[in-house]
């Protein structure tokens, strides 16, 4: 299946292209847009005084200042530049699990494309990392949109595999892209907790805005299994063989307080958090988050 239907499913592609995504931090990037960026420049908005310095171009100083105070002052102003996102997804062998038509890695990686063509279509800056214990596929950030097939084609090349480590891999991620931005971590967060929300407050204090997407299938959420039943570890080679009726209310209950560690976490640090269903529409999972960030983005 060519990866633009695969990842892309036209019903999805016609309700996400309506929605706009605006990031709720302020942003930087190289070209003028449609989001604040922290850095002075002579584009759009004036901001405020400051006092002359010698060197400073005398093309910015307010002159009618200078003739009401007799002083030197500097205009400063705030540029719009576009939106720079970094589409992160998981790819370690947990997110091999699921139906063989939609594993959390081929959800992830549908998320991820919808997002990436979102962007594009906004004319901003869209770049993905492939990551499991370190960034097996990295693409960088561009605008155009033909940029959407490098995006694809990572996601078609990659086969989950090893397991989740993400301290080397946030690194890596704000070594690579140093500039604040919008940063979408999409995972299933198992295997690796600690080191996932070591990551994500890393990135939030790096002055990136965060978004979280947690992927996970609804067979971990609901432990439906009752017949006598062998579970494999995917990034373990251990397993268990047992009833898993006596199992499932010390699951359940053992699930919800890592869901529960993983909100405050993500709470504490002001990241987006939404927890998803491979169930769940994709289409209908980005309206659901971007609404909420346009929301936020207007109060």
């Amino acid at each position: 299946m060519p990866a633009s239907k695969r990842f892309l499913p036209p019903e999805a592609v016609k309700r996400v292209a309506r929605l706009e995504l605006r990031a709720r931090q302020i942003v930087e990037g190289f070209l003028s847009g449609s989001h604040r960026s922290p850095y002075f420049g002579q584009s759009v908005e004036f901001v405020q005084h400051r006092q002359y310095v010698p060197g400073d171009d005398v093309r910015h100083v307010d002159w009618k200042v200078w003739a009401r105070q007799d002083r030197l002052v500097i205009k400063q102003y705030e540029e719009d530049t576009n939106l720079r996102c970094c589409l992160m997804v998981d790819s370690s062998e947990s997110m091999s699990y699921g139906r063989a038509e939609m594993t959390k890695f081929e959800y992830a990686a549908t998320l991820a494309a919808c997002l990436a063509l979102l962007i594009l279509r906004q004319q901003d800056a869209v770049g993905s990392v492939l990551f499991d214990s370190k960034i097996r596929a990295r693409v960088p950030m561009r605008t155009s949109q033909r940029h959407l097939t490098d995006v694809l084609a990572s996601f078609e090349n990659a086969k989950p595999a090893n397991k989740t480590d993400l301290d080397p891999v946030f690194k890596d991620v704000m070594q690579a892209f140093p500039r604040r931005g919008f940063m979408v971590l999409i995972s299933d967060l198992l295997g690796a907790e600690e080191s996932s929300l070591r990551g994500i407050d890393s990135l939030r204090r790096a002055g990136h805005d965060v978004m979280v997407l947690h992927v996970l299938d609804d067979d971990e959420l609901d432990f439906p299994f009752s017949d006598p039943t062998r579970f494999e570890g995917l990034e373990t080679v251990e397993h268990l063989t047992c009833n898993p009726r006596s199992l499932r209310d010390g699951y359940l209950e053992s699930l919800e307080r890592f869901l529960d560690r993983v909100r405050r976490a993500c709470a504490a640090s002001k990241s987006d958090y939404l927890l998803v269903r491979t169930s769940d529409a994709p289409d209908a999972v980005l309206a659901k988050i971007l609404s909420e960030r346009m929301h936020a983005v207007r109060r």
